[in-house]
């Protein structure tokens, strides 16, 4: 996901984004602990993107959105 997308986003929708990548990590770390993970890279790629709409939200709430 790309900086430019997230900024696209309204509040709401950056806030649906970031239960839908908590969500996302949640399964990911349940299939790494049951040995049922295909590609472990993922679970870093799902953590950055949790921060950049983190990163992002914030700067909002710093501008006054």
């Amino acid at each position: 996901m790309k900086v430019a997308d997230i900024r696209k986003l309204s509040a709401s929708e950056l806030e649906s984004k970031l239960a839908d990548l908590k969500k996302d990590l949640f399964n990911l770390r349940l299939q790494h602990a049951t040995n049922q993970l295909d590609n472990p890279i993922r679970i870093a790629e799902v953590k950055k993107d949790i921060a950049r709409v983190k990163t992002i939200i914030r700067e909002q709430q710093l501008a006054g959105r």
